[in-house]
């Protein structure tokens, strides 16, 4: 098949990494048939159904069960995706999550209901955000802020539309066939462009990265300063993930990156209900919602484009600031128009969180293990979700409020910032550099 896209790709008249980066992208629009979000539109109809019985308590805990599973599972994708590549671990997971996304419209006994739906969080939480994020940051390097930014700023799109869908279908017939819709979605819009065109690296294709020009060994000595000049290279590092984990950099980036994955979890979880607690109507907590899932697609961008200029355990601290000072000001908010704002400003700190952390691991440790080291650092991502899910609602249950987790929540992201200054570039002799 590389055949094929080899000259597919030297025919093009732009540079084949736009076309990897469309068909990862893909696979962030369609992860969002097992989010959280998606999941909330079917608690409702599945525990009002006499037929089945089910407390809310017992849909919400697949969800977690799921994250659970996915941080075991994390090590195991990363090496995969290193070792066999990014085409076989997306295609596969995005064939699996559509079929385990219809199998649920069956699933009428709670143990087959937690199979299905926790394969697919599986699939939400870990091949699909490695596979992409590992491929984008294979074929962009000084590019890396900006495609990376785009990769997750798809996935705001399914974030929306993903929910939306299933409502609707559930409104005109019933959650049975909105669970076949959105699996047969899953299937419609990536798995083509994952099978097809993802390609593990440009070396493969005979490309570079950033679609930079070919060296010309006939170049002339006169010609090297300035050509030097015009493209400066880039010494990228080669890290093993034996010795990344042995880097301090790699830890304080994973639990770091974890703890503001637990924030984000811990509040979008029970975003709607805190805004109901604000005195926000069904409908504005609706809105509210839909902004933080807007401008956390900006938020990517946005972020994105500021980590290829700026140092990135800087950004990813300005990051973490972003998403704790929203923690703080729920604290406050007794105003529609508060409770909005906040909402709109925890969405674009957490566009960082999705798009910035691929970054500072690729611009790291290199591409050469960047599955696998991303496999070691991934477990810290979906414990923290998982963790902060069921925490925050006991707090509530325990105490009538979410101001002792809210509190928490921006402690945490405070003193996150702070760490990851110290995520300093880890240092080591690559090929004769320093």
């Amino acid at each position: 098949m590389n055949a094929s896209l080899q000259r597919l790709a030297h025919r093009l008249p732009f540079f084949y990494g736009w076309i990897v980066l469309a068909s990862a992208s893909s696979t962030q629009v369609v992860r969002n048939a097992s989010a959280s979000l998606t999941l909330a539109v079917f608690i409702y109809p599945l525990a009002a159904d006499p037929e089945l019985g089910w407390s809310r308590t017992l849909i919400a805990g697949a969800a977690s069960v799921g994250g659970l599973a996915a941080s075991v599972l994390s090590p195991l994708v990363g090496w995969l995706v290193d070792r066999y590549g990014a085409r076989l671990v997306l295609a596969s997971s995005v064939f699996i999550m559509g079929l385990a996304t219809i199998s649920l419209a069956w699933a009428t006994i709670p143990i087959f209901f937690y199979i299905f739906y926790g394969i697919s969080r599986v699939i939400f939480a870990s091949p699909i955000p490695i596979g992409a994020s590992v491929v984008v940051s294979r074929w962009f390097i000084r590019m890396r802020g900006r495609t990376n930014g785009i990769l997750f700023a798809s996935h705001s799109i399914g974030l929306v539309a993903f929910p939306l869908v299933a409502s609707a279908v559930i409104a005109g017939y019933s959650w049975r066939e909105a669970w076949v819709v959105l699996g047969a979605l899953v299937w419609i819009i990536a798995l083509i462009p994952v099978t097809f065109f993802i390609v593990q690296q440009p070396e493969d294709l005979g490309l570079r990265p950033d679609g930079d020009p070919e060296e010309d060994p006939g170049q002339d000595a006169s010609d090297d300063a300035t050509a030097e000049e015009a493209a400066p290279a880039v010494e990228e590092p080669a890290w093993t993930r034996r010795e990344a984990m042995k880097t301090p950099a790699l830890w304080i980036l994973a639990v770091g990156v974890g703890t503001l994955f637990l924030v984000q979890a811990g509040i979008n979880t029970h975003l709607a209900a805190l805004l109901r607690d604000e005195g926000l109507s069904v409908f504005l907590s609706g809105v509210g919602l839909s902004l933080s899932a807007a401008f956390m697609g900006a938020g990517s961008l946005a972020w994105g484009w500021i980590a290829e200029r700026f140092p990135v355990r800087y950004v990813l601290a300005a990051v973490a600031a972003t998403v704790a000072l929203p923690s703080l000001l729920f604290l406050t908010a007794d105003t529609t128009l508060e409770g909005l704002v906040y909402s709109a400003l925890l969405g674009f700190g957490v566009g960082g969180i999705l798009s910035v952390p691929p970054i500072a691991y690729a611009d790291y440790y290199g591409r050469r293990s960047l599955g696998a080291i991303r496999g070691v650092t991934e477990p810290f991502t979906s414990l923290g979700q998982a963790i902060s899910t069921v925490a925050a609602g006991l707090v509530f249950d325990l105490t009538g409020s979410y101001d002792i987790a809210l509190t928490a929540f921006a402690s945490l992201g405070g003193l996150t910032a702070v760490a990851l200054i110290f995520a300093r570039p880890p240092v080591r002799l690559v090929a004769g550099t320093r």
